[in-house]
């Protein structure tokens, strides 16, 4: 496992990290253990971006630049599952339409909304930290438990395209140990960073994932790489606002 942590940076992120094993499906799998510690690395650079541009700025810029960070850091690359799953959800009334939408590099009108809300819901989460005293803490946690959230739903799920895809190898290749070492993460971080409203808000997105399993195995008969990067998506929004809630 210990191997495969910059393979998860590099994947995850946009940053530099050195990686010289092999960058294979197993690989990729295994390094889901380590997707929970990716976020905390995360949450630690917009922890610490926040503090400075609060000194520097009106809570509203503060905000704003911090999203862009956020969106940069990962190359958009949840957001991009976002809008190709909410195009393929919205368009395709048979699970065959919507996987082929949703495989469109085009963005449509339900992409386009998703993001638009997506990004103000985040952006107006950010400015409402500005006057929480324990901010810190859910800025520091939402990337950890919305990682952990693609690993539990990518176990929990099957693939849903016949012909294979990146989404393939995450889904067939998490074993219960990748599972297990990233929970005990994520939860043991959660309960370092804000207590027990940290354990209550990774009880409710396992809730949130399981559900959501569920639902995209009726609808299109599994998961796919999209919408493990949507659900990150939405975990994240799920996170900062209960955190806001419970603390």
């Amino acid at each position: 496992m210990n191997s495969t942590l910059p393979l998860a940076l590099t994947f995850l992120t946009k940053l530099p990290w050195p990686w010289r094993g092999p960058a294979d499906e197993a690989a990729l799998a295994r390094s889901m253990f380590w997707f929970p510690w990716v976020g905390a690395l995360l949450g630690l650079g917009f922890w610490v971006a926040w503090a400075g541009l609060q000194k520097m700025l009106p809570a509203p810029a503060a905000a704003a630049l911090l999203l862009t960070l956020t969106v940069w850091v990962t190359g958009g690359l949840h957001l991009d599952g976002l809008a190709d799953t909410a195009d393929g959800l919205g368009g395709g009334r048979t699970p065959e339409e919507a996987l082929t939408i949703m495989k469109d590099s085009r963005v449509g009108a339900f992409g386009v909304i998703s993001l638009i809300l997506g990004l103000v819901l985040k952006f107006s989460l950010f400015l409402s930290l500005a006057t929480q005293t324990r901010g810190a803490g859910a800025l520091l946690l939402f990337p950890i438990i919305s990682r952990w959230s693609m690993v539990l739903l990518a176990y929990l799920s099957p693939y849903a395209r016949a012909e294979g895809g990146l989404g393939q190898a995450m889904t067939l290749g998490v074993s219960p140990r990748v599972l297990m070492g990233a929970s005990l993460s994520a939860g043991g971080l959660s309960l370092l960073i804000l207590g027990a409203p940290g354990l209550v808000l990774c009880i409710a997105a396992a809730a949130l994932v399981w559900l959501g399993s569920l639902y995209f195995q009726r609808r299109l008969g599994g998961i796919t790489g999209d919408i493990l990067g949507a659900t990150n998506e939405v975990v994240e929004i799920m996170v900062l606002a209960g955190a806001l809630m419970l603390t």
